[in-house]
């Protein structure tokens, strides 16, 4: 979990000193990946039940040609790294109960 938080605000630094609003609010999108999509597919319900967005899965082609599947799952909120981090640390029993990856977070900068 360290890593996560390390990560955590390791990119709520770089928003920041870009000049990116931290009084607006944010969409934190959560990826995750899964080479099986009926894991990815429970995975995305428990989600949305969770009040997440949940974006359609996409099938990726790899650099070895192997195929996974992948999806975010967003909430909008401040750029609270403490929230971020709960956030993360309620998906990854979700993610470790599918076989699912989390693959990060990642926002957009706001002016």
């Amino acid at each position: 979990m360290n890593e996560w938080r390390e990560e955590t605000d390791a990119i709520i630094d770089e928003l920041l000193n870009d000049g990116s609003n931290p009084d607006s609010e944010y969409t934190i999108e959560h990826h995750f990946a899964c080479v099986k999509f009926d894991k990815l597919e429970k995975l995305a319900v428990d989600l949305f039940k969770a009040d997440f967005e949940v974006t359609d899965a996409e099938e990726v082609e790899l650099e070895d040609g192997s195929i996974i599947f992948c999806f975010d799952a967003s909430r909008d909120g401040t750029l609270d790294a403490e929230r971020i981090t709960r956030e993360i640390e309620s998906l990854l029993p979700l993610c470790e109960k599918y076989g699912v990856d989390y693959d990060g977070w990642g926002t957009y900068f706001e002016e």
